[in-house]
Formats: structure tokens, sequence, C-alpha cells
């Protein structure tokens, strides 16, 4: 569902976070959502995106809103990256992409003039009613953590 648009109803996600235990989404109805997709943990820019999120936790979770990261590895992986980067904040293990597709954002790449899947970095803000309300795509790592946090409070 590419067409995802400000106002609509987020989609159901129900996926293993970092310790395999499950996730969903509607657990968390009745607090602001900060779901961002990632393309792979440990990386320099997600590693980037991660640690800002992380700085910032404190100041989102003062506006009532949870952060959640979401990405195609695999909870192992998920679960080093959150320990090593000392994330407080649940990270998804989207190995099957399912939630990357019904959010839009598993798109066709141009990488080392290849043409190649992957995620596009993503953030959606969904509201305490499960309804999105704000969408950034094609987002670039640096300062976006600070982006989003405009739009929250």
């Amino acid at each position: 569902m590419a067409g995802l648009a400000p106002g609509d109803a987020a989609p159901e996600i129900e996926l293993e976070d970092e310790r395999g235990e499950r996730f969903r989404l509607s657990a968390l109805r009745g607090r602001k959502v900060v779901l961002y997709f990632y393309p792979r943990a440990n990386t320099p820019g997600c590693t980037t995106e991660a640690c800002e999120f992380r700085d910032r936790a404190a100041e989102f979770a003062g506006s009532n809103a949870v952060i959640v990261g979401a990405s195609p590895d695999k909870p192992a992986a998920q679960l080093k990256f959150k320990t090593g980067k000392s994330l407080p904040f649940t990270l998804l293990a989207d190995v099957d992409r399912r939630a990357a597709k019904a959010y839009g954002v598993w798109k066709q790449k141009s990488m080392y003039g290849k043409t190649v899947m992957g995620i596009e970095r993503s953030t959606f803000v969904i509201g305490e009613d499960g309804h999105i309300e704000r969408i950034f795509r094609n987002v670039k790592a640096a300062g976006h953590a600070a982006e989003v946090l405009e739009t929250v409070r």
C-alpha cells in the first residue's frame, strides 16, 4: 500500500521484537507511536538515526510517544544492535518484509549502479487513535529524530 496518507488507519503490525517476543502495534493504542523503518541494523546511517532517537527518547516519552524501529534483520541482529547502542525502545524483526510492504517502504532502489529492492528510510507518526498523523519518506538519518520530535510535541 504505497498510497498511505495522513488520516489513514495505520496497518496492523504483528512481528517478533529483538527478544523474539510477539509485538502488536494495536497494543500501543492510546499513545502516539513513532514507527521508523531502517534498512539494516549496525550500519552507519541506521546507527546515526537510532542513536539520535535514543538521545531524545525522554523527550518523546514526555510527549506520550513510543518509539518503535523496524528493519528486515533477524531478532538476534536487532538485539545486538539494541544492546550495543543502548537503545531504550523496541526493534522489530520484519524478516519477511510484511510490515515494510504494508507501509509502502519496500521499494526499488539504485545502489552502486544496480537496481535492488530495499527499505526506503521512512517514519510514520501514528496518533493515539491508530491513524497516521504524519509521514516522513526517504529521510536523511542525521537530524531526523529532532524533526520528528517537533511533530509529536
